[in-house]
Parts: structure tokens; sequence; C-alpha cells
């Protein structure tokens, strides 16, 4: 009886041990895990092209667009791509593909005459998208884009206009296209806003980069009894003539001080930073448009760079009091009685010129010696 209550024990015991045995393995045992979802695939960092018409050397506009790219690079930094001494020809087609190879999803291309082909290549590629300085077609990939840089050239006026002695001003002057005129018109009204006995002669050069032969021009200019040379061109070619000759000048693009210390006095300029960040700025954001710009002197796009000592006395006062004004926008430019040549009027009293009719400006103001070629 005992033997067997004690087998019937033991059976039931190993029964209960199997049991516990089983149920601390089920505890124990890890709980499943849901498969570990897939990891998004990183963001592709936005790659920005720039296309040059000159070399970043050139002091002048060309550098002045690579230091607003170096800015974006700074603020944002994005990876960026530039090209230079690009001519404004069918070959620039091939450097914005080239780009678009490389991965670039944007393309800043900085010059007038890019216009056409920038169009060609928007329409290829819609998924880049493409900003065109000083032109006046876009797409819906493709802005325009520039700023009032007449603006800071009618205060460059104000300086020349007070510096002159013969009050006869020479101007070496690139292409005759609605930008290059406009300019010459804005620096000669300025001029005469504080001189009206003062006159513009302006020389043609065809170039946006040849520091020979703008030099010579501006040679030409003083051979012709001009004590102070202004300019629309790249390079420091016109301040170093004028230098040479003891005469007095007004840059553009840079501050060009060192390259003319005797002569240089100021010049309008440009700081694309800002722009081109903010533009970028939109593209990552999923908010950019293909809205034109064209920013003035209250956007910081265009500046007057600082007066150096070779500029006249009263001349800092005459330029604030005038900066001002076209900040607070009492004072427009291009605002009536303006005459042309020929004595024509061109804008009348009590109204101002619209921005169509400055961007298409094929006429120079009276004042200015030389033709539209």
């Amino acid at each position: 009886m005992f033997k067997k209550s004690f087998v019937v024990f033991m059976s039931l015991l190993l029964v209960l041990s199997m049991l516990f045995v089983g149920c601390a393995k089920e505890e124990a045992a890890p709980e499943e895990t849901a498969p570990a979802a897939e990891e998004a695939a990183p963001e592709e960092a936005l790659k920005v092209g720039f296309v040059y018409v000159g070399p970043i050397g050139d002091g002048g506009w060309s550098y002045s667009h690579n230091e607003g790219r170096l800015y974006l690079e700074e603020q944002l930094g994005v990876e960026t791509l530039y090209k230079e001494s690009v001519p404004e020809g069918p070959e620039v087609e091939k450097v914005m593909k080239d780009m678009i190879d490389q991965g670039a999803k944007a393309i800043f291309v900085t010059s007038f005459g890019y216009m056409d082909y920038v169009v060609n290549v928007a329409e290829e590629f819609p998924e880049v998208t493409f900003m065109h300085c000083s032109g006046y077609k876009d797409a819906p990939n493709m802005n325009n884009y520039f700023g009032r840089i007449y603006e800071a050239r009618y205060l460059s006026g104000i300086v020349a206009g007070l510096k002159t002695e013969t009050d006869k001003i020479g101007y070496v002057a690139a292409y005759e296209i609605p930008e290059v005129i406009r300019g010459i018109n804005a620096f000669t009204l300025g001029v005469q806003s504080v001189n009206e006995d003062a006159t513009v002669a302006v020389r043609w050069t065809h170039t946006w980069y040849d520091p020979a032969k703008e030099k010579e021009a501006a040679k030409a200019l003083l051979d012709e009894g001009v004590d102070v040379i202004a300019q629309h061109q790249d390079t420091a070619g016109p301040q170093q003539a004028a230098e040479e000759r003891g005469a007095f000048s007004i840059g553009y693009h840079t501050d060009m001080k060192d390259t003319a210390p005797n002569a240089y006095m100021t010049a309008p300029i440009w700081d694309w930073g800002p722009y081109y960040t903010e533009q970028v700025e939109k593209i990552m954001n999923g908010e950019w448009t293909n809205e034109p710009y064209w920013g003035g002197m209250e956007d910081g796009v265009v500046k007057l760079a600082e007066l150096t000592e070779n500029a006249p006395e009263g001349a800092q006062a005459a330029v604030d009091e005038a900066l001002q004004a076209l900040k607070e926008g009492t004072l427009s430019v291009f605002a009536g009685p303006i005459y042309d040549q020929e004595g024509n009027m061109m804008v009348e009293e009590g109204t101002e010129m619209s921005d169509g009719d400055m961007l298409s400006m094929g006429w120079f103001v009276k004042g200015v010696e030389g033709k539209i070629e």
C-alpha cells in the first residue's frame, strides 16, 4: 500500500515539475518583436549650379555673383557647382546639362545673353529650377531676377557731378541693351541733379570683359577732355586709365579702390548672397515660384560702395539725402520731366516711367553725348 502510494506521489510530483518548467520556459521566452520598420532614405541634398560669363577673378560682375555663391554655401551648407567664362551662345546649354548630369536641381544663369538658351533647357528639364539674371523671359520652372542698380548709378552720378571741373564726364559702356542704356541715363540724371552744366560722353566697347579694350576706350575719352570716368564693364581697365592720367573714376560691380587708389571715388555694387539664399531656401521648402524679381536699395541687393577720400566735399551728405529719399519712395530716378537728347518730352512732369518702359529703354536722356548704334 505504501509502495503504491509512493509511486503515485512521485508520478504526480514529476508531472507538476514538468508543468512548472514549461511555464518557466514560457515566461522566460523573449517577446516576439515586430519587424523593424524600414528606415526612410535620407533626403538628397540640394545641389546648385552657377554659370558665369566672365572669370570669377574679374573683380566685377562674375566676382560679385561668385561671392553670392560662397555666401549661399556658408548660410545653408548646400553643395554648389560653377562654370566661369561661358560664352553667350549655344555652348551654355551644354554647360547647364552637364551640371544637371552632376545632380544640380537648381541653376543660376547670370548673364543677359543666356536667356533663350535657358528657356530651351528649362523646357527639356521641368524638374530643375532655373533662375536667369537680367532677362525678361520665364517658364513654369524658370524666373528672371535683377536689381535696380540704376538707383545706385544715380547716386554715383551725384558724386561725379560734384567732382568734375571740366563738366565733361566719360562713360565706357558695354552693349546697346536696355540695361546699359538705363544705367547711363540714371547716372546722367544723378550728375544733372547737382550739376546741370555737366555732360556724359559715351564710348562703346561691345565687351563685358576685355581689360585692354576697355582701358583704351577710357583713354580715348580722357583725350577728349573728360576728368571723371564711369563704366559698365566687368574689369577695372577704365579705372586704371583714369589713375594713370590723374583723373577720377566711378567703378562698377564691386569696390575697386585697390585697383586705382588715387582715382576711384565709389561704385554701384551688388550683394547677391541674401537673394540666392532666399531662393534656395524656398526651393528646399517647396515654396519657390517663378515670380520675377527686381529689388532695389531698400532690399540691399544693390548698394553704393563707401566713398573714398577722392570724393568731393559735400558728396557724402548729398548721397545720404538722396539715398534716404529713394528708400522712402519720395525720390524716383525716372520721374518726369525727362527729355531725350533731341529735347523731346519722354516722361511728363508728375509721372514716372513704368518698369516695362525702363526694361525696354532704348533712348538717351538730355545731357548724354553719344549714339545708340
